[in-house]
C-alpha cells in the first residue's frame, strides 16, 4: 500500500514538473516572437512618444520596406553590449507599430578575410562622409585590450543606402577612448536614441522637402549670421534666399518664409506680396525687433536712448491679429551681463529675457530662450482663429514706457530680491513674448487697392485666406543669429564663412567665459517652429521630451545609509535560511509520516 502512495506521488510530483517545464519553454517560445513591456516611471521614459507612433503607424510616410544594418555585434565589452540590446529593444518597439515595413540586422563587422573587412570599413567610413569609427581600449583578465567598434547604422530604402546613423561619436586615428570614461556618453545616447532614430527615418523616407526661404532685401540677418539655424533644419527642408524685387511670383513656390530682423522699409509691393502669400496658405514666421539699442554706445557711457525701427510689417502683421509693442520686456527670470570696470562686474540684466516656454509642442520642456531686448507681443482684434501665446516672461516681469533709455544702473536699484511688479508670483504678470495665430485671413490690402488692380489676373489678389494659414511673431529679431568666422577663398578675391565653435544659439560665450555656463534652448525651439509651421509634428514631442534626473537626498544617505546596506548583505542571507527551515521541516513531517 505505501509502495503504491509512492508511486502516486512520485507520479503526481514528475508530472507536475513536467507540465511546469513545458508552460516556460511555451512562455519563453512565444515571448520571442512577441515584444512588450509596462512602463511604470512617472515621466515613461520607456514609452515611444506619441508622434514617433503615429509617424510608426502611417503608411504615408514609410510606404515600402525599410532595412537597418546596425554594426554593434561580436565578441563586445558588456557595457556596448548593454548599449547594443537597447537598441533592438527600442527597434523591437518600432516594429509593433511599423510592422514589417521596418527590418533589422545586427551585423559583425570583424568578420571574415581581412580583406572583406577593409573593403566594409571603406564603405561604411565613405571619405568621411560616412560612419566614423571609434576605439576603445579596456581591461579583461588582467591585460589591456582595444576594440575598433563602427557605432552606428545605415539605411537601406527601396533598394539603396540613404542614411547612416552615428550612435556614439567616433575617435581620432591614435586617440582611443577608454571605456570606463564613455558612461555619460552611453547614457546621453540612450536618453537621445528615440529622436536619433526617429529623425534618421525620416530622412530617409522624406520624398518631398517643404521650401523655405530666409528673405532678403530689408536689411535682414545675412546668410553668414543664420549658417547655424540652417544646418538646424536643412536636411528636413529646401533653404533658399528670397528677394522679392517687385515680383508678383517672388514666393510662388515657397511653403515657409523666415523675415528675420528686418532694418529698412517695407514697400507696398514688397508687403503685397507676402501678404498674398499669407493667402494663399503659406507660413510667416517673423522675427522682429521694434527697437534699436547701440550697445556700443550702453557699455561706454553706462546709458543709451532706443529709436524705432520703421519696416511697415508691423501694420499688416496688425491686420493678421498681431502687434508688436515699441517697448522692452523687462524681467527677473534673466541673464546676468559682465560689466567691465563697475564696482559690481556681474549684474542681473532684467533686459536679456530667459523667455518661460509654454505647453504648446513649439515650445513644451525646451530650456529657457534666450531673448535679448525682446519686445511685447499682443494679440488685437475679434477674430475666430486660433490665437496661442508660445513664448512669455516669468511672472515677475513688466514692461518699459515707449522707446525707452536703457541704463545699466537699472537693475542695482531694486535691491537683491527685485519684484518688478506688485504682485510677483501672479500668472496675470506673464507678458507674451512670442504669437501664433492660425486659420484664415482678410488681406492687408483689402479695401486699399484700386478695383481696377484687384481684377487683374496677373496682381493674383486674393481678398481673403484661400486655405489655412499660419503666422508667428517673435518679439525679438537676433535670437537665431550667430557669430561666425571668414576666411579668404582659393581664388583670393572673395571669402568664405562658418560659424564660431562656440554654439551661441545653446550658451552666452560671454558668460561661459567668466565660469557661467547658462544654457538655452534657442536651437530647439528654432527646430521645433520649423516643423510645427509647416505642419510636421513627429519629431516635436521627442526633441522636447523631458526625463527627469532626481537628485539623491543626501541627508537621508547620511542618516539611513549604513541601515540599507546592512539590509541589502543580510535580508537575502536570512531569507534563504527561514527557506531551508520550513523545506526541512516539510520534509521531516512527510517522511516521518511514511
Amino acid at each position: 500500500m505505501a509502495d503504491k502512495k509512492t508511486i502516486g506521488k512520485g507520479l503526481y510530483n514528475w508530472t507536475f514538473l513536467t507540465i511546469v517545464i513545458v508552460s516556460v519553454v511555451i512562455i519563453n517560445i512565444i515571448g520571442s516572437f512577441l515584444f512588450t513591456r509596462i512602463d511604470m516611471t512617472k515621466d515613461k521614459r520607456y514609452s515611444l512618444n506619441e508622434g514617433t507612433i503615429n509617424f510608426l503607424e502611417d503608411t504615408s510616410y514609410i510606404k515600402n520596406r525599410i532595412s537597418i544594418n546596425i554594426y554593434l555585434e561580436g565578441n563586445l565589452p558588456a557595457e556596448i553590449k548593454s548599449f547594443r540590446n537597447v537598441i533592438e529593444d527600442k527597434l523591437k518597439e518600432f516594429k509593433q507599430y511599423a510592422g514589417d515595413r521596418i527590418e533589422y540586422t545586427f551585423i559583425n563587422p570583424n568578420t571574415g578575410t581581412e580583406a572583406e573587412q577593409q573593403q566594409l570599413f571603406e564603405g561604411l567610413y565613405a571619405r568621411g562622409k560616412g560612419l566614423i569609427p571609434m576605439d576603445v581600449v579596456y581591461m579583461k583578465d588582467g591585460a589591456q585590450n582595444q576594440l575598433l567598434l563602427w557605432p552606428g547604422a545605415t539605411i537601406t530604402y527601396e533598394g539603396s543606402t540613404v542614411q547612416t546613423i552615428q550612435f556614439l561619436p567616433g575617435t581620432s586615428p591614435g586617440k582611443p577612448n577608454n571605456l570606463e570614461g564613455i558612461t555619460d556618453i552611453l547614457e546621453n545616447s540612450i536618453n537621445n536614441l528615440e529622436y536619433i532614430l526617429v529623425s534618421s527615418l525620416r530622412r530617409s523616407v522624406m520624398a518631398f522637402k517643404p521650401r523655405i526661404g530666409f528673405l532678403q532685401g530689408h536689411g535682414e540677418l545675412t546668410f553668414q549670421q543664420t549658417q547655424r539655424a540652417r544646418a538646424l533644419i536643412a536636411p528636413y527642408f529646401s533653404i533658399a534666399d528670397v528677394t522679392i524685387n517687385d515680383s508678383i511670383a517672388a514666393l510662388n513656390n515657397i511653403d515657409g518664409l523666415i523675415i528675420a530682423h528686418p532694418t529698412q522699409k517695407f514697400s507696398q509691393k514688397d508687403l503685397y506680396v507676402i501678404d498674398q502669400f499669407v493667402m494663399r496658405g503659406g507660413r510667416l514666421m517673423c522675427f522682429l525687433d521694434a527697437l534699436n539699442l547701440n550697445q556700443d554706445s550702453l557699455n561706454k557711457n553706462g546709458a543709451s536712448h532706443t529709436t524705432r525701427y520703421e519696416t511697415g510689417i508691423e501694420r499688416m502683421l496688425f491686420d493678421y491679429g498681431l502687434k508688436l509693442n515699441d517697448n522692452l520686456v523687462v524681467d527677473v527670470n534673466c541673464a546676468q551681463k559682465p560689466v567691465p570696470f563697475a564696482k559690481q562686474s556681474i549684474i542681473p540684466w532684467f533686459f536679456h529675457v530667459l523667455a518661460t516656454p509654454t505647453k504648446h509642442p513649439i515650445s513644451r520642456n525646451l530650456e529657457p530662450v534666450s531673448l535679448l531686448y525682446a519686445n511685447e507681443v499682443q494679440f488685437v482684434g475679434n477674430s475666430s482663429n486660433k490665437m496661442t501665446p508660445i513664448l512669455t516672461s516669468s511672472t515677475n516681469s513688466n514692461v518699459t514706457g515707449l522707446a525707452p533709455m536703457v541704463n545699466l544702473a537699472m537693475p542695482l536699484n531694486y535691491g537683491p530680491n527685485p519684484e518688478l511688479v506688485a504682485n510677483p508670483s501672479a500668472e496675470i504678470n506673464k507678458i507674451c513674448l512670442a504669437g501664433l495665430v492660425e486659420g484664415t485671413f482678410e488681406s492687408h490690402f483689402k479695401n486699399r487697392i484700386v478695383e481696377e488692380f484687384a481684377n487683374n489676373p496677373i496682381a493674383q489678389y486674393n481678398e481673403k485666406s484661400v486655405k489655412d494659414g499660419k503666422v508667428m511673431l517673435i518679439g525679438n529679431g537676433r535670437f537665431i543669429q550667430n557669430s561666425y568666422d571668414s576666411m579668404p577663398a582659393k581664388d583670393g578675391k572673395t571669402f568664405m564663412y562658418r560659424p564660431k565653435s562656440f554654439n551661441d544659439l545653446r550658451m552666452d560665450e560671454g558668460l561661459a567665459q567668466v565660469g557661467i555656463p547658462l544654457y538655452f534652448g534657442n536651437q530647439e525651439f528654432f527646430q521645433n517652429l520649423t516643423d510645427y509651421m509647416l505642419g510636421d509634428n513627429s519629431v516635436l514631442g521627442i526633441r522636447s521630451r523631458q526625463i527627469d534626473i532626481h537628485a539623491i537626498d543626501k541627508e537621508k544617505v547620511k542618516t539611513d545609509g549604513n541601515f540599507y546596506k546592512v539590509m541589502n548583505i543580510l535580508l537575502p542571507v536570512i531569507l534563504v535560511l527561514i527557506f531551508a527551515f520550513i523545506m526541512s521541516y516539510i520534509r521531516k513531517r512527510k517522511y516521518a509520516k511514511l
